[in-house]
């Protein structure tokens, strides 16, 4: 089974690697594919984002990491995906992600592509790409320890936001 998880991932997260490991327990071949949204103002551009991936999940041998623009589904279609991958890790997120899974559901009718949801691991839980942002905004404009980050994000990650808020 070829699964999609797509993201903007701006910064990955280990929340990101976490659940990119254990879909790619269930997946036959698991896509990681960064959204490169021209309407957005990435902190990282795709290019990027696809290195820090690949760093962090090159070495599994079922994962392929790529990006897309445009509807989700019809990348999915294209790369002949049986479902969606998608973590969550609240109650607001499932309800938001819920109603992502109808509409690409309602897109891709004709290819039945379905909506898989992984919870977040409770130690992970709390990180998200914002989150991630605003501490290093902080702890780098400020010269703070920045050990805060080493439990967020990965050495290459990190590396990558020390140089853009210093």
């Amino acid at each position: 089974m070829t699964i999609l998880y797509p993201g903007s991932f701006d910064p990955v997260t280990l929340g990101h690697i976490d659940i990119a490991v254990r879909g790619a327990k269930i997946a036959t071949r698991l896509i990681v594919a960064v959204l490169d949204n021209t309407n957005k103002k990435p902190l990282f551009s795709a290019k990027e984002r696809i290195s820090f991936l690949q760093d962090a999940l090159g070495h599994i041998s079922n994962v392929e990491i790529d990006s897309f623009s445009g509807l989700l589904v019809e990348y999915a279609k294209q790369k002949n995906v049986t479902a969606i991958l998608r973590g969550v890790r609240s109650p607001g997120d499932v309800e938001n992600e819920a109603r992502y899974a109808v509409f690409n559901r309602l897109l891709s009718e004709l290819n039945n592509i379905e909506t898989i949801f992984i919870t977040a691991s409770p130690s992970l839980s709390f990180i998200s790409s914002s989150i991630v942002r605003e501490v290093a905004f902080h702890i780098y404009s400020s010269n703070l320890n920045d050990t805060t980050l080493h439990n967020m994000v990965t050495p290459s990650v990190q590396h990558a936001l020390s140089k853009v808020y210093q």
